[in-house]
Order: C-alpha cells, then sequence, then structure tokens
C-alpha cells in the first residue's frame, strides 16, 4: 500500500496574499435530512462542534461542520481520523437514511491568506465575498474560473477553498495568478 500524499505536496506562493495547499484532510460528505433532530445531535457529537446553520461553516482546528446545501454537509477532521469518524457516523446515524460517504482523497483544500485574501477570492468567484456577503463562519459554493469550489472563512484574513483533486494544479495556479504582486485591484 502506497503512503498518502497531498495533490501538490504543500505548495506555497507569497503574493499580496499567502496561497497554500492545506496538506490531507479528512473530508466526509454527509447527506440526510438536515432537519432531523437526531442527525443533527449525532453529527455535532462526531464532528465535536455545533450544527451549522443554512450557508454555514462550524471550525475548530482540524473539526468542523460545513452546510454545502439542503441536504448535504461536509465533516472535516483530520486525514488520520475520517475512517473511525465514518464508522461513527453509520452506528449514531443507524435506522436513519442518509450517506456517508469519506471524498479525502477526492477533494483538496487550499489557505488563502492575508489582508487582501478577499480580492484574490472575488476575482475568481462571482460569489459575493465583500465584507458583508461573506463573513467568518459562512460558506459558499461557487466557481473559481471554470471549476467548481466551496469558499469558507476561517477568520477576518483568511479563507479555506475546497476543490476536486484532479484540478488541484489549475485552482493553485489560479489563486497564485490572482494574488501576483502588482495585480491588486484594491477593492476591499
Amino acid at each position: 500500500m502506497s503512503d498518502a500524499v497531498s495533490a501538490l505536496q504543500g505548495a506555497r506562493y507569497e503574493g499580496f496574499a499567502r496561497i497554500e495547499e492545506a496538506g490531507l484532510r479528512g473530508m466526509v460528505t454527509l447527506r440526510g435530512d438536515l432537519g432531523s433532530a437526531k442527525l443533527k445531535k449525532a453529527v455535532s457529537a462526531v464532528a465535536g462542534v455545533k450544527f451549522p446553520g443554512r450557508r454555514g461553516a462550524v471550525l475548530d482546528g482540524d473539526n468542523g461542520l460545513c452546510w454545502m446545501s439542503p441536504d448535504e454537509l461536509l465533516l472535516l477532521c483530520s486525514y488520520e481520523a475520517v475512517a473511525d469518524t465514518v464508522a461513527l457516523l453509520e452506528e449514531a446515524l443507524n435506522g436513519t437514511h442518509f450517506l456517508a460517504a469519506d471524498v479525502s482523497d477526492a477533494r483538496v483544500v487550499f489557505r488563502v491568506a492575508g489582508v487582501d485574501a478577499r480580492e484574490v477570492i472575488a476575482k475568481l468567484s462571482p460569489a459575493d465575498v465583500s465584507p458583508e456577503g461573506l463573513q467568518p463562519g459562512e460558506c459558499r459554493r461557487t466557481r473559481l474560473s471554470q471549476v467548481p469550489a466551496a469558499v469558507w472563512m476561517r477568520d477576518e484574513t483568511t479563507f479555506e477553498v475546497i476543490c476536486f483533486r484532479s484540478v488541484a494544479r489549475y485552482v493553485f495556479d489560479l489563486l497564485k495568478s490572482a494574488a501576483r504582486p502588482g495585480s491588486e485591484v484594491g477593492h476591499f
């Protein structure tokens, strides 16, 4: 069996914002009735964080829950804990209609950090990432140029971006280009 490696093996770029691959991250797509009290309780207990509201992202270190759609969450955990996390979900939700799928090796997470991080994301996405449109603790599914992605804010100056692993290099290069010194627009 081969060792797991991240898509771009920790690629980094320092521009007017820092772009970096976040490394291996445990990710579980969870589909089900997000209004179910049983599901909410079980998922929050397994994730170790509060259940998010619509378009919410509740994060604590490696652990988190991001609202993806009316019937879908993304559960974040350490890469090493993902198999146990799926098993705990299956046990806690036994008898409930749901789907929990480990998507860790199919996705990649990038971090965009710095006081001008919003500008980097705004150049590539049609989503409103202004301070009024996206705040820490919120998540948006969107596109970055031509590829589907999701973005959420860890804090006022740090975004995390998730996309398919198959387009990791393309997305990294997009982010890198958008953060190139001298390309600042100064909108935010």
